[in-house]
């Protein structure tokens, strides 16, 4: 059995090897090989520099010569990935790889095809104190687009917006994915659930990035997010 990790970058030269050493490092149970499938989407920062001098055994490197959207990268590496199970690594350390561990239990034993990675459960919105939210906008907006969900869906999610999803090689050949930015997650989380398959949520921990550190996200991409769960709860 193989588990396949797709790593989609922009412009990470701080975090990229990091991430990619965490990556490598992990332990999964020994009847399961592992590649790592690193799709650069035309970074201009050092971060080509640094993938080509990583050159190494279990690494499959991509390189897109312009920007495409985190969606198409994505889906680049899904199209190349070769693993029974498939999930999604940002590489920007927000995300710790070690609870990729944690979560392809459930799928192993048998009990899920899909487990996602719930940031709230540790993450709880604090307004003020040395503990506060970090971005709380986008703490908000992420329950709304996660309810969204939930009311269009019928199903009851935590954390729609999370990057870690796992899944069975199964599930992902069923999914026809055509978004190449970030209305990727709701699109893989909306047509998960139209062809009926249940997601497990599993809790786990993070480090959220503000936009002077990295963080890409804006208030725009919560409208196509919006626009993305409508159009293929209704429309598709």
């Amino acid at each position: 059995m193989k588990i396949s990790i797709i790593v989609p970058v922009f412009n990470e030269e701080k975090t990229i090897l990091t991430v990619l050493n965490k990556l490598l490092s992990l332990q999964f149970p020994k009847m399961i090989m592992k590649e790592i499938i690193v799709v650069d989407d035309g970074s201009t920062d050092s971060t080509k520099k640094l993938l080509k001098n990583f050159q190494i055994k279990d690494l499959k490197i991509v390189i897109f010569k312009h920007n495409r959207g985190k969606g198409a990268a994505i889906r680049e590496g899904f199209k190349r990935a070769k693993g029974d199970i498939i999930a999604i690594q940002d590489a920007d350390l927000e995300y710790n790889p070690q609870d990729l561990l944690r979560l392809v239990k459930p799928i192993l034993d048998g009990t899920a095809l899909v487990v996602y990675g719930n940031r709230f459960a540790k993450y709880p919105l604090r307004i003020w104190g040395k503990e506060r939210t970090i971005l709380p906008a986008h703490w908000m907006g992420n329950k709304i687009l996660t309810g969204l969900t939930n009311l269009l869906y019928g199903v009851r999610l935590s954390d729609m917006e999370t990057c870690y999803k796992m899944v069975s090689k199964e599930v992902l050949s069923h999914l026809r994915l055509v978004s190449s930015r970030f209305e990727i997650e709701p699109e893989i989380t909306a047509k998960i659930l139209k062809k009926g398959f249940q997601i497990l949520e599993i809790p786990i921990k993070v480090k959220p990035r503000t936009h002077i550190q990295g963080k890409k996200l804006h208030w725009h991409d919560g409208i196509k997010a919006v626009w993305t769960l409508i159009k293929y709860r209704f429309l598709d």
